[in-house]
């Protein structure tokens, strides 16, 4: 006899899907049993025997875990996708055949008798005990069942055959599925179970639970007994709540509708996603149950308002979205309950609040989370560029989604197809099933009420002319190739969608990189190349810095940008973003920091720590909170502001330096008066030794060429490069006196010469080493430049990537920045081990090691056999450059930042922006404009450096 996953269904007990029981349990007539043939996910398969037709593994019989994608397995043949795009590729057409056997008891002989299938890929054909269970079904996304009572024997093992072809016979299917943007894969991806009923039965239910407690419902029955229907209100863990009053009872044959209504409810929304059992009982003319079946129900309103918005529970919504597919680098589209949990909660995490399903129907237990959690879903039909030309074949596969998940209260739209993938004569066979009857979308299309354009252009979305009384709702935008897109111009995109009276926001592309195990090429990690590495996450849900830039960007707690200086009066400006939550039912916690040093193990000690009165806002109200100023606040290097949602998830945590780079080095007692400097000219450079440090200066350029310390080289050098000015050195003098050496290097001016001045150290532009006695090294550089600047204002020094091992340093992070992907990091002492990660390409490593770090007051460099150096910063906004990150292989337009300045470590004053795959940085909104401001004569570009060697 073989082990079972088994479920009673009791009308006091919700069907729980996914428990770890094996046992078969009593069946009473008023109950469901599910019992599983497979395993419910990839982390729980069951073995079946498994024969493909071609590829790995071919030709002969072997076991294979069920559910799986047999590619993930070993077996058939991977490809991406595209199918009738890239020909000159092989369009992998294996079919596989199935066996399992199973026990029916014989208690289940007077019981209807269905086998479900959650999902296959893509043709099935069912057969029990050698006979067809009903037609192939075709369509890989769709639940599907067969009564196959008449087909089992009772007391006995049964066989279930399936032969699953991975190419549909249908061409609109494979049009569909295939040519797609995703990868393809073959199997029965989801769960196969028993579904046990008594006879008389309800098929399945619809209901519209309102808002205000209205319920309208509408049942499929199978029963010659019948004759009414109960209905109890209960609490998500079945306690009952209330019995409920039926209203306009009516019944058509078998199909039954009702209305009723519940008080004293709380309305679902993805702040509040309160969710209850309605348990409805089937009744004879006695008043005995029949059968109970229970659906998990959340009471909440949609209306979409032409030339408005889209409005739940009477709130206009911002949707703060993600497209996501079902999909796990191990296991290809078989996922599991956790794993949707994992996703779901990444997702708040990141202040969303929407997910579309992109571009199908997900697994069911993804839906439940979402409803229990909190998220707002579009669920789609599956097609992609190529409509169901087959509208017969549409209309099953709608069905077939819409009888499934009909009655989720996550779920707010429809949307039929991808990117003109849109059969309109399927358009309203939605409001045929769904008794809620939610607005159907176009995604990528104007249609109906919605402009659901993508990857619009900032100034395009601003001004899209022919369509200015839509409402404005890319389902894709900010596509995530690489580093590019997601956080990066989400600022300035979201700045416009908050304001636009006619945007009802928008859907990330997308959340998680789609890279699967190539069983067939050593168990390396495949992207087809760009097609797939679009991810805020990685393969396996590693965090990308963007991660955290859409958490600050998006956080329903707004605060105005803030600067903290000895006035500083301690209120904040403060906008509720929520939609159905009043501020002040959020935590906020107040703490002033001061920082270590470089060489201390911990990070910071508090001085001070607060709660914050926020205030009583509604949501889309604006107000103040105040901060208390402690005594001794102005000795702290740091203000940190922590919020917490209601829940006590964290919202975002904001830093605020208190004092400036000067101030901070200033007082840290970097410098001392033992030991003793000199200095030579030799061989046309300069010498200075001071406390067994070594130090080698060009004559003619004023570079540093080499460094020694206490016997072991430190390979910077080359450096500083200036960069953004065009100058040229015109005298280079020394300074020696009994404490210090000073290296000065003057450059010529455009206007005319100006005489040094000792004291002022401004009428000409200028390199400043001073070499103390104690060894330490204060670098000043000051520069002028042209008010308008597209290339890198700064410094620059070369140091060998390979003798690099790390870092630690005060200032913003643990992440990169661009110019357009500023928020999201926090001021700290943060410390990065050496990494090659190339993002959502290689290595996978976060935060990656390479690029830009911004506000630097200080960097410990960690060296391989040298051992390294420290650089305090002086200077107010000074961006850290670290090495030159790899470029990965195609990032299309605008991807990936090219141009980094000469050398390995720069100090600079501007960064670049990034853009996505599909627009240049520059088109992405403000903050991605290459010009950069500064000053003129009168304010020269200041970088003031002190170096520990």
């Amino acid at each position: 006899m073989k082990i079972y996953k088994i479920f009673a269904i009791s009308c006091f007990v919700s069907l729980l899907f996914f428990s770890n029981a094996k046992a078969q349990q009593t069946v009473e007539n008023t109950q469901t049993t599910i019992k599983y043939l497979s395993g419910t996910g990839k982390d729980d398969m069951v073995l079946w025997d498994f024969y493909c037709s071609d590829g790995m593994q071919s030709g002969k019989w072997a076991k294979i875990g069920v559910p799986s994608c047999w590619e993930l397995q070993g077996f058939g043949g991977y490809n991406y996708g595209h199918d009738k795009r890239d020909t000159d590729l092989k369009i992998h057409d294996e079919f596989g055949l199935y066996k399992h056997q199973f026990l029916v008891p014989k208690e289940w002989k007077n019981k209807e008798l269905k086998i479900v299938f959650e999902g296959v890929m893509t043709d099935a054909e069912v057969k029990i005990n050698g006979k067809l269970a009903g037609e192939i079904h075709q369509g890989a996304f769709y639940e599907f069942k067969y009564s196959i009572t008449n087909l089992v024997k009772y007391g006995a093992e049964n066989v279930l055959e399936v032969k699953v072809n991975k190419v549909s016979a249908n061409k609109s299917i494979n049009a569909a599925e295939r040519d797609a943007d995703f990868w393809i894969f073959g199997g029965i991806f989801r769960p196969v179970s028993l579904e046990v009923l008594p006879k008389d039965h309800i098929e399945r239910v619809a209901i519209d639970a309102k808002a205000t407690g209205e319920i309208k419902t509408a049942l499929v029955i199978s029963s010659k007994k019948a004759e009414k229907v109960s209905v109890v209100l209960a609490d998500i863990t079945g306690k009952k709540l209330q019995d409920l009053t039926i209203t306009d009872f009516k019944k058509e044959d078998d199909n039954w509708t009702f209305s009723t209504k519940a008080v004293n409810i709380k309305s679902w929304n993805p702040e509040k996603p309160t969710m209850y059992q309605l348990q409805m009982s089937l009744l004879d003319k006695n008043g005995a149950s029949l059968h109970t079946k229970i659906e998990k129900i959340g009471f909440r309103t949609i209306e979409v308002r032409e030339s408005d918005g889209i409005y739940v529970n009477g709130k206009q919504i911002k949707f703060k979205g993600v497209n996501r597919h079902s999909f796990y680098p191990t296991s290809g589209r078989t996922t599991s309950k956790e794993l949707s949990i994992e996703h779901v909660k990444m997702m708040k995490d990141m202040n969303m609040n929407a997910v579309r399903m992109s571009h199908y129907p997900p697994d069911k237990h993804f839906l439940e989370v979402c409803d229990s959690l909190g998220l707002f879903v579009i669920d789609e039909m599956c097609t992609w560029h190529t409509p169901y030309l087959d509208t017969k074949v549409g209309q099953k596969i709608i069905k077939e989604m819409i009888v499934r998940d009909v009655n989720h209260p996550s779920i707010v739209l429809w949307a039929n197809g991808n990117e003109t993938g849109w059969n309109t004569a399927l358009d309203n066979d939605f409001a045929k099933w769904d008794i809620q009857k939610r607005e159907v979308i176009h995604p990528w299309n104007i249609f109906r009420k919605t402009n659901t354009m993508h990857y619009p252009d900032y100034h395009i979305f601003a001004y899209d002319g022919p369509a200015k009384d839509k409402i404005y709702f890319p389902t894709e935008f900010m596509h995530g190739l690489y580093d590019g897109g997601h956080g990066a111009g989400l600022d300035d995109y979201w700045k416009q969608m908050w304001n636009m009276p006619l945007a009802a926001g928008g859907f990330l592309w997308d959340f998680a990189d789609e890279g699967v195990i190539r069983t067939d090429k050593n168990n390396e990690i495949d992207f087809d190349g760009n097609h797939a590495p679009d991810g805020i996450v990685g393969p396996y849900g590693e965090k990308e810095g963007s991660y955290f830039t859409i958490k600050e960007v998006w956080s329903p707690i707004a605060i105005a940008d803030r600067f903290i200086r000895d006035d500083f009066s301690g209120i904040f400006q403060v906008e509720n973003r929520y939609h159905f939550t009043n501020l002040n039912e959020c935590v906020m916690t107040a703490k002033w920091v001061q920082f270590n040093g470089p060489n201390e193990k911990t990070e910071f000690k508090v001085l001070s720590q607060s709660n914050v009165k926020l205030p009583n806002l509604e949501p889309n109200e604006k107000g103040t909170f105040s901060v208390e100023k402690p005594q001794n606040w102005k000795s702290a290097d740091a203000l940190y502001l922590k919020a917490t949602d209601p829940h006590g998830k964290e919202l975002f945590t904001w830093s605020y330096p208190v004092k400036t780079p000067e101030k901070l080095n200033s007082e840290r007692s970097i410098a001392d008066a033992k030991g003793t400097v000199s200095s030579e000219i030799k061989n046309e450079q300069i010498l200075v030794t001071a406390n067994n440090k070594h130090f080698k200066f060009s004559k003619t350029t004023g570079l540093l060429q080499e460094v020694i310390a206490n016997g072991k080289l430190i390979p910077l050098n080359e450096g500083p490069i200036i960069l953004g000015h065009k100058g040229k050195i015109d005298t280079i003098f020394v300074k020696q006196t009994d404490t210090k050496t000073e290296v000065i290097a003057l450059f010529k001016t455009n206007k005319k010469y100006y005489k040094w001045d000792e004291n002022t150290e401004t009428t000409q532009d200028f390199i400043k080493w001073t070499i103390h006695q104690n060894g330490l090294v204060d670098l000043k550089v000051e520069m002028r430049s042209q008010k308008k600047v597209t290339g890198y204002m700064g410094i620059s020094f070369s140091f060998p990537e390979q003798e690099v091992n790390g870092m630690k340093w005060l200032g913003d992070g643990p992440y990169r920045v661009w110019r357009n992907r500023m928020k999201g990091t926090k001021f700290n002492v943060w410390e990065n081990d050496y990494n090659n990660t190339v993002t959502g390409e290689s290595g996978f490593v976060y935060p990656e090691f390479k690029g830009f770090f911004s506000s630097l007051y200080w960097m410990k460099l960690k060296g391989n056999n040298n051992n390294g150096f420290t650089v305090y910063c002086k200077s107010d906004a000074t961006f850290l450059r670290m090495l030159t990150p790899q470029q990965p292989v195609d990032p299309q337009k605008g991807a990936t930042v090219k141009d980094f300045p000469v050398g390995d470590i720069s100090f600079v004053k501007n960064i670049p922006a990034i853009g996505t795959k599909f627009q240049e940085a520059e088109r992405t909104g403000p903050q991605g404009n290459p010009e950069n401001i500064f000053g003129n004569d009168d304010e020269p570009i200041i970088i003031d450096l002190t170096f520990e060697f």
